[in-house]
């Protein structure tokens, strides 16, 4: 559909006449769903009254489009209430309003599409798109979420002329990153052709216009060579008892332009941008009919692909193969009614209802999506049901693709609108030291979504992080034990160990006690590590780099004993007769600090590792 194309032949200022219209087209909708989608529409059109939008048409108009996108492949009335109802919030309506107006499920819909909306998407990079791509699911629990913001995006790029031209850009820019690889993901492939096409109309102008020219120029030439080829087949079809649906058509246009641009060659240097679509009944029709094809024209070496013994990661299943027909390349896709089904309208689909008066639901079987290759087996409503029907995912199915697909990330926005990947359980510090490493060093609060929160607080899918800094700020140990990505931790701990002179101390510790070497009691006195008690008479202790004697050369008792190997600590020099502590380090035996040492008093649970020690009042040499 291009964009110029009128959606309704009703008046557009007229909103009951185009309800109607709308109702008149889908004959699937139940007099229940008519009535709570006619209650939507009312309730729209009261809140925004005369309201215009600034491309001159009627604030309804967008809403009502969207809901004809998600009625198209047959959504249920809950997805089309919330399509119509998505943008009710700018009219001053609550979440309370819609709970109670609509039903949780509605409001709860209209919440997660309205997240969606006010995230600042700014891809520069294939991997910053993709990380979007990811956290637009990290943030939904239902997948109609995504769908509604589909169609809002294919109605915004159908109808991107009334935009100014930069956004019309950057509109441009979005659906190509973000919105046609997530319909191509979801499997729905007319949504993402249509995405793509249009998007290159306005990022690539010119090359739009060129192959435009080129497919216009072959068209009566292309309707008389495929329609030979149409007729063989059916003709060959029908011996073999198989009845069959073909249709012809050209290549959409970004398909040619990715070939243009692979090959480096012009749209009138490409043959193969003609392509036939063969639908049957069956598995064994579809190769049956592959058969016939390659009977009748010879195929391509490396062309053939089957689709319906492994299909692709998002569902889509089909035979591919391409021929030489009448001395130019030909490509045929072979699969059944239910595996187009698919193919167009992908996860959407599997809320089309079946034919008859019951309006039962379609199952959803063998889903398989986000390039998972896992058979998702859901229930989805029975004889008797609600019209409506339900989800065809269930929340704990949907919470379960969604790990699968994001794995323990999480993904959040700096204010300019880039996109960072953090691991589950990232602190603030982390997402600053992801940005850079001074920033990092200097930071000293953060906040989240505009609100200040503790530097030890979790980050959450999809917030907006500010960092706040100081110039005087600095790494500290208990930021060390905040951190989650390796980056952070890795910057952290270099900078403690070059300038904070117990941290090495306070880390051979750690591992001590880890390993065993230092044992202690909440309620007794520590005990001497035996590998520090001296066999021998001690002799004259060498210098250590971190480790001092007091020029008064006085020993020093470790809980009354004097074979035990010690030093003083650098960071206050202590001698005699100052008071004194120690606490054992794993490489260096017991380290001597004043009992007034600032450094000492800031170790970490320093209790647990601290020891008597007594000058030796015998002055023994």
């Amino acid at each position: 559909m291009s964009e110029e194309e009128n959606i309704f032949k009703a008046d557009i200022n007229n909103p009951q006449a185009l309800i109607q219209e709308f109702f008149n087209k889908y004959s699937y909708l139940s007099e229940q769903d008519r009535e709570q989608i006619l209650r939507a529409w009312n309730y729209l059109l009261e809140k925004c009254g005369d309201e215009k939008r600034d491309c001159g048409s009627p604030y309804y108009l967008h809403p009502l489009r969207i809901a004809n996108i998600l009625a198209q492949s047959k959504l249920d009335a809950e997805s089309i209430v919330a399509g119509i109802l998505h943008s009710i919030k700018d009219f001053g309506v609550t979440a309370n309003d819609i709970t109670r107006d609509f039903g949780p499920q509605i409001e709860k819909i209209i919440a997660g599409v309205n997240r969606i909306m006010d995230l600042p998407i700014n891809s520069k990079t294939l991997l910053q798109a993709d990380s979007i791509r990811k956290m637009l699911f990290a943030m939904v629990d239902d997948v109609r979420i995504i769908l509604i913001k589909i169609a809002d995006r294919l109605d915004r790029i159908r109808h991107i002329k009334s935009l100014q031209k930069e956004t019309q850009r950057l509109l441009a820019e979005e659906i190509i990153d973000i919105w046609a690889p997530l319909a191509d993901r979801l499997g729905m492939q007319t949504e993402k052709n249509e995405f793509e096409d249009l998007s290159l109309r306005y990022k690539n102008p010119d090359a739009y216009l060129q192959i435009e020219k080129i497919v216009a120029q072959s068209k009566a030439e292309r309707a008389a060579y495929l329609e030979s080829a149409v007729n063989k087949i059916k003709s060959a079809a029908y011996k073999h008892g198989i009845e069959v649906t073909i249709t012809s058509r050209a290549k959409h246009f970004y398909s040619i332009y990715q070939k243009m641009r692979k090959r480096n060659k012009s749209a009138s240097e490409l043959y193969d941008l003609l392509a036939l679509r063969i639908l049957c009944e069956n598995n064994t029709q579809c190769y049956t009919l592959i058969g016939i094809v390659h009977s009748l024209w010879t195929p391509l070496d490396g062309r053939f692909k089957d689709y319906i013994a492994v299909p692709k990661a998002n569902g889509y299943q089909s035979l591919h193969t391409t021929v030489m027909c009448e001395g130019k390349p030909l490509e045929i896709q072979i699969r059944t009614y239910e595996m187009h089904n698919m193919a167009e309208h992908g996860i959407a689909s599997h809320w089309l209802y079946k034919k008859g008066t019951n309006h039962d639901l379609v199952e959803a079987d063998k889903l398989e999506i986000f390039n998972k290759l896992q058979k998702l087996k859901e229930t989805v409503a029975k004889e008797g049901n609600s019209p409506g029907g339900k989800p065809f995912m269930d929340d704990e199915s949907f919470s379960h693709l969604k790990n699968e697909l994001l794995g323990d990330e999480i993904y959040v926005f700096t204010p300019k609108g880039d996109v960072r990947k953090l691991p589950a359980g990232a602190t603030p510090i982390d997402f600053a030291y992801s940005i850079h490493s001074a920033i990092g060093e200097k930071i000293v609060a953060a906040k989240a979504d505009g609100k200040i929160i503790p530097l030890s607080k979790e980050l959450q899918n999809t917030q907006i992080i500010e960092i706040i800094t100081n110039p005087q700020a600095h790494p500290t140990e208990s930021q060390l034990k905040l951190v989650k990505t390796s980056k952070a931790h890795q910057k952290i701990h270099s900078w403690l160990m070059t300038n904070d002179p117990t941290f090495s101390e306070r880390l051979s510790a750690d591992k001590a006690e880890e390993a065993g070497v230092v044992t202690a009691g909440t309620d007794k006195k520590i005990g001497i590590p035996q590998n520090l008690l001296l066999k021998r008479k001690r002799p004259k202790r060498k210098e250590q780099s971190d480790v001092v004697h007091s020029p008064i050369m006085k020993n020093v008792l470790v809980q009354g004993e004097r074979n035990v190997l010690y030093g003083f600590a650098q960071c206050c020099h202590p001698h005699y007769p100052n008071l004194i502590v120690g606490y054992v380090t794993r490489s260096k035996g017991i380290t001597v600090h004043r009992a007034d040492c600032l450094i000492y008093h800031r170790i970490p649970d320093k209790e647990r590792k601290t020891i008597e020690v007594q000058w030796d009042d015998s002055d023994e040499k």
